[in-house]
């Protein structure tokens, strides 16, 4: 058994696709790669999270904007944490609507989402304690933390599928 060194060419590295030959490659992703955008991924599952996770962020914001506050600190951490979060998923969203990935090779945007992921949840789910713990009843801002939490779990969501993803594809691409 050897332990040396591998490795392991994708489609994605900026070498070029080391699969079937080029004519076979061009004539199956001719009307994939000619489009703008990637209309599979409207309708893929990490697709309709990504706008799930956008739509009750912005919920939330406009629930905690429009009531009367409180505690000036708390909303204000929780409208920041909401929109920073909202504006990245809608980056990422962008970034594989029109596949920017495929042309950017020198960033591994799969790490990039995933610690983006991991910190935005983590500062997610405090926001939305502390918009809870401080709410006193007043139903606008409750409405805030709920869609708050209700992001959370949709973010932890993306999370465990896109480590299950890439753990799937590095165990299976060892014994290649």
């Amino acid at each position: 058994m050897s332990h040396g060194a591998r490795v392991i060419r994708t489609g994605v590295s900026s070498g070029g696709p080391a699969g079937p030959p080029a004519a076979v490659v061009a004539s199956s992703s001719a009307g994939s790669d000619g489009e703008l955008m990637d209309g599979a991924y409207f309708r893929s599952c990490a697709g309709m999270l990504k706008v799930a996770q956008m739509i009750s962020l912005l919920v939330g914001f406009i629930s905690v904007n429009s009531s009367h506050w409180t505690d000036y600190s708390a909303y204000s951490y929780f409208q920041i944490v909401s929109m920073c979060d909202l504006v990245m998923i809608l980056f990422f969203y962008i970034i594989h609507i029109f596949r920017i990935y495929r042309k950017l090779t020198c960033v591994s945007w799969p790490l990039a989402e995933f610690l983006h992921y991991l910190i935005g949840t983590i500062l997610l789910l405090i926001a939305s304690i502390v918009a809870a713990s401080k709410s006193y009843n007043l139903t606008g801002l409750v409405a805030g933390a709920t869609f708050g939490f209700l992001a959370t779990i949709l973010c932890v969501l993306s999370i465990w599928s896109s480590y299950k993803v890439s753990c799937i594809t590095q165990s299976t691409s060892k014994y290649r």
